[in-house]
């Protein structure tokens, strides 16, 4: 690591730069997919991201060429088709439930790639971890109220969206065994465009001007969030500022209240709450092992 990858403090500000640029993100995609289809929705933002890790391939030693050279091409696009998949999934589910259920349900993925971590990477997970997975579990059923009259089966998209997002960290964490982080990057860029696009064509929607303004802004903030995050893992390490990704469930909650008129019911706040708890003894455990 460089002289500068133990700055903490840095590393905290970007990860909490780039919640908030995601959460701004998820924000008018919701508008944007309420308005059109979520898959053209996707198809022009996919577009915008892959001329960005083309840009940042280009610029790199070795060019594009480099950023493509991979032993396990298939893996790299099951990856990237895993990941416009649940990017689908999710803006669906804003559509569907708001931003602060579908976040509030979505905040269990990393007890999702807890637990999947033994059968996908063979890794060891401990008696405590179990337990850190069942009371997130627990806190998940807060939320969805299965038995009452308030359950929805629309909130089982976000939990879909959550597991197709856990399978894919995992599936990025196994890539990086013998591909680099630029690799995998340009891989999730290129090959998602190009999946979006043979989807996504076929739901065209003329749009009006001002959502095209918007659509310009969700593009931008999707380039900037990835380079916020990219920034945030150069300065500090993961371990240290992945709690900070949780903000993500704060600033989605205070834009779904103020911007939407959502409002936050009893059942998602101590669900939610508990959820990020268990979250966080997770990724203690985590560390303390490493």
């Amino acid at each position: 690591m460089s002289a500068q990858g133990h700055n903490t403090r840095l590393g905290i500000m970007l990860m909490a730069a780039a919640t908030l640029v995601f959460a701004l993100q998820d924000g008018i995609s919701k508008h944007l997919a309420a308005e059109y289809n979520t898959m053209m929705v996707i198809m022009v933002r996919y577009w915008f991201f892959a001329i960005f890790v083309i840009a940042l391939a280009v610029r790199q030693s070795g060019g594009i060429r480099q950023a493509a050279r991979t032993r396990q091409p298939v893996l790299q696009s099951i990856r990237a088709l895993l990941l416009v998949t649940e990017i689908c999934v999710a803006v669906y589910g804003f559509t569907l439930l708001g931003l602060v259920e579908s976040q509030a349900v979505f905040a269990v993925y990393p007890l999702l790639v807890a637990a999947l971590s033994g059968p996908v990477l063979g890794e060891r997970v401990g008696w405590r971890r179990w337990a850190a997975i069942g009371t997130g579990m627990a806190g998940i059923l807060i939320i969805l109220q299965p038995g009452s009259g308030v359950f929805q089966t629309a909130a089982l998209v976000p939990f879909a969206s959550a597991l197709l997002f856990a399978v894919y960290g995992l599936l990025t964490r196994y890539a990086a065994r013998q591909d680099s982080a630029g690799t995998s990057f340009f891989w999730t860029g290129t090959v998602g465009a190009l999946a979006m696009t043979i989807a996504g064509v076929w739901f065209w929607q003329p749009m009006v001007g001002a959502d095209w303004g918007w659509m310009a802004v969700l593009c931008v903030m999707g380039a900037l969030g990835h380079f916020l995050l990219i920034k945030c893992y150069e300065v500090a390490e993961a371990s240290a500022v992945q709690p900070f990704a949780y903000l993500h469930l704060v600033f989605a909650a205070i834009l779904g209240v103020t911007v939407f008129g959502e409002v936050i019911r009893w059942n998602v706040a101590v669900g939610a709450g508990i959820v990020v708890a268990a979250g966080l003894f997770t990724l203690a455990r985590e560390r303390a092992n490493a």
